[in-house]
């Protein structure tokens, strides 16, 4: 069975039309993923315990072993050295355990910029939207990384290039996903060490918090703001170290969206809000500008901070993880 961590819990580009969103949650509407896994269809909300069954029952660091994932089985006849990533989830954990990918894609053309020490020079191989599946057989593969839910249809192009190991989904399945790399690149003992540390590091910032205020997450998008509930990365991230939220986001969802005329629901001891791309691309400007956010009352008070958009909802690994865990003492310290 799957290792649980101890501390608790070939052709040119190919389009994949998916509507951009959080840890994740971008809807394959159309294209190549697969809807009953993104936000809203009816295999989403299982996601992680669906994720914790995953893995391999081989021994640690053991090859050849086969591997249980989103698509069936994968067996791997020995320890993959060529890792190619469709995702910033899966560019997050593999470089936590320790591995610099060969290839990667890119999300808006550019990488994560919290990653980029790391990652600078790595050849790409298209958006995670747009993949170029000759560049990724260029990339001379032994294992490919991604989800069911962006690549579910190509799952047998890309099995044809290398081996390919899918998640379900990228998100608050986050530290299951780890899990599942782990035992993908025999590198399950680091995997654990990992999250174990991760718990560590939550578990400390838990205790210096003081008085639990509740935490309202506010994402500006282009056409749509949406305030973050449980069932998202950094909700995750939330209840891990004790901060309550709001009743209109203690939900088990990724989120819900609101009008700017309804920008009052996002009120709570606190705010954290950020802008998906450009700002100007969405109605942040607006709302922080305008009278109803200036009403509200965590704004009266000053408790009220903009946030790493690519840290705090497209982290979806590890070394985000341990980014926002550094970044909430600061921020309620004000």
């Amino acid at each position: 069975m799957p290792r649980r961590w101890v501390a608790p819990l070939v052709g040119a580009v190919l389009a994949l039309t998916l509507t951009a969103g959080c840890a994740g949650t971008a809807r394959p509407d159309t294209g190549v993923g697969n809807t009953d896994v993104a936000t809203g269809g009816r295999l989403f909300a299982t996601a992680d315990q669906e994720t914790a069954k995953l893995g391999t029952d081989a021994a640690a660091g053991v090859f050849p072993r086969t591997i249980t994932h989103a698509r069936g089985t994968t067996t791997l006849e020995k320890k993959p050295q060529r890792v190619v990533v469709l995702d910033s989830g899966e560019l997050d954990q593999v470089l936590a355990l320790g591995i610099t990918p060969v290839a990667t894609a890119t999300l808006n053309g550019t990488q994560p910029s919290y990653l980029l020490d790391k990652v600078a020079g790595i050849p790409t191989i298209g958006e995670q939207n747009a993949l170029n599946l000759e560049a990724i057989s260029k990339a001379a593969p032994d294992l490919i990384l991604g989800s069911k839910l962006r690549v579910d249809q190509l799952y047998d192009k890309l099995s044809a290039i290398a081996p390919t190991v899918l998640s379900i989904r990228p998100g608050f399945p986050w530290k299951e996903n780890v899990l599942l790399v782990g035992a993908a690149l025999g590198e399950e003992t680091k995997a654990v060490e990992v999250l174990n540390e991760y718990q560590r590091h939550a578990d400390q910032v838990k205790a210096t918090l003081q008085g639990k205020p509740t935490i309202s997450l506010v994402r500006f998008m282009p056409g749509r703001i949406r305030l973050y509930g449980n069932l998202s990365f950094i909700g995750v991230i939330l209840r891990d170290v004790g901060l309550a939220r709001p009743p209109n986001q203690d939900i088990n969802e990724l989120a819900v969206e609101v009008s700017t005329e309804r920008i009052g629901d996002a009120n709570a001891d606190w705010i954290f809000y950020s802008s998906y791309g450009p700002p100007t691309a969405t109605d942040q400007g607006g709302v922080v500008n305008g009278q109803l956010w200036s009403a509200i009352p965590a704004v009266k008070a000053g408790h009220v901070r903009p946030v790493e958009d690519e840290v705090w909802f497209l982290g979806l690994g590890p070394i985000g993880a341990a980014r926002v865990l550094d970044d909430l003492p600061k921020l309620l310290a004000g």
